[in-house]
């Protein structure tokens, strides 16, 4: 009896998850499917400032800032670096590849300070990228947000730009492709964008009607008088899920956008397991509000979605098993766009069950990481809240 309402309950999970949520697992919002005017049609092309923050990246910011330097747009276009007191030649770097690409003139940096109190490092970052900005001659009507480990087809800007007209968006976001090569890549990778899209529903984050709001952090293209409007990061300062955070202010002034893309990548490689884990172990906690009743709901939740489908389709009978087995594929087939936009079998949506009990175990992990002092860990810096006594 038990394992018959588990499995029908799992059941009626998915069918919600594959039919009420936004159709979220089609993969359907992206940056290629939005009608936008042709290049001829715009009578103008905004000022835009790319601010990337960089800690130690020397291996990556001469790619991320050549691929921006050689954006084939029409408008004004610069970049800005804050070097976040990096120890390994990023600004270096950085100057050379402006260089090589015969842009120099366009490439500002900006020495990064200490963290200031409430903030967390990237936000910090950003903020004096931001400052330096803010005190240029012109305002530029758009401020791009940029990782340092990004590299952008030579069209993106213009299409970045397009999409904000087309769509009226004061915050335009693309999530980019992850590199997917290494083992755990390509078992880990679509997931993470699989579950990303569960929790944040594109089509639902796109729908100015809805309070659903998101952004991807690696490509941010803000509306600069709107961010002002909206408090500027200092209405996030603290916010260790700091594009998330900045997508709900922003749609509180307007429409935002979020698609995936094909056009922007991640140069940033997770080789081992262990090396995904640290990223995902860095926000999971901060994303449940580090609360262990949320831990614990989350825990459960995805045990019930994710793993009892395939434990009662190999171990009940009768209906249990059927409703099982049934809920296993339909999770299956809920992946399966995902893995073709990453070029992998469409079978592997079957391991789904297994790479979410991967899941669970660094939603844990960070947890303890949070318990242990340490949460928000990264490049060195513990950037989560201290633990506060009795907090649920």
């Amino acid at each position: 009896m038990i394992a018959t309402a588990v499995a029908l309950l799992s059941l009626a999970v998915w069918a919600y998850l594959l039919f009420g949520r936004g159709w979220f697992w089609r993969c359907a919002e992206r940056e290629d499917s939005v009608p936008v005017a042709s290049d001829a049609k715009l009578s103008t092309w905004p000022a835009v400032v790319a601010i990337i923050p960089a800690r130690d990246e020397a291996d990556m910011i001469a790619h991320s800032v050549g691929s921006l330097l050689r954006q084939d747009y029409r408008g004004p276009f610069s970049v800005v670096v804050v070097d976040d007191q990096s120890a390994d030649g990023t600004a270096a770097a950085a100057l050379a590849a402006a260089s090589a690409a015969g842009a120099a003139d366009r490439l500002q940096i900006v020495a990064g300070t200490s963290v200031a109190p409430g903030w967390t490092g990237k936000l910090w970052a950003m903020r004096q990228g931001l400052s330096a900005v803010e005190a240029s001659a012109a305002a530029p009507e758009f401020v791009l947000f940029s990782d340092a480990d990004i590299a952008y087809a030579p069209h993106v800007l213009a299409r970045l730009v397009a999409i904000a007209g087309a769509r009226s968006s004061v915050l335009t976001s693309l999530m980019v492709k992850l590199r997917c090569e290494s083992a755990a890549e390509r078992w880990l990778v679509p997931a993470f964008v699989f579950f990303f899209q569960m929790l944040y529903p594109f089509a639902w984050v796109n729908d100015p009607n809805r309070r659903t709001a998101a952004a991807a952090g690696g490509c941010m293209l803000a509306r600069s008088e709107t961010l002002a409007a909206a408090g500027g990061l200092e209405a996030l300062h603290g916010a260790l899920i700091d594009d998330c955070a900045l997508g709900a202010i922003m749609k509180r002034q307007g429409p935002i956008w979020l698609g995936l893309t094909e056009s922007v990548h991640s140069l940033r490689a997770y080789r081992h397991f262990a090396d995904f884990r640290r990223m995902v172990a860095r926000s999971a906690f901060a994303e449940l509000r580090y609360s262990p009743l949320r831990l614990a709901g989350a825990v459960a939740g995805m045990a019930l979605v994710y793993l009892a489908p395939l434990l009662l389709a190999i171990f009940a009978q009768g209906l249990a098993q059927a409703a099982g087995a049934l809920a296993w594929a339909m999770m299956a087939l809920a992946l399966a766009p995902t893995l073709r936009l990453y070029g992998r079998p469409v079978a592997g949506g079957l391991a789904l069950p297994a790479i979410a009990a991967a899941y669970i175990a660094f939603t844990i992990n960070s947890a303890m990481q949070y318990w242990r002092g340490r949460g928000g860990y990264w490049k060195g810096r513990i950037q989560a809240p201290m633990r506060e006594a009795g907090r649920v």
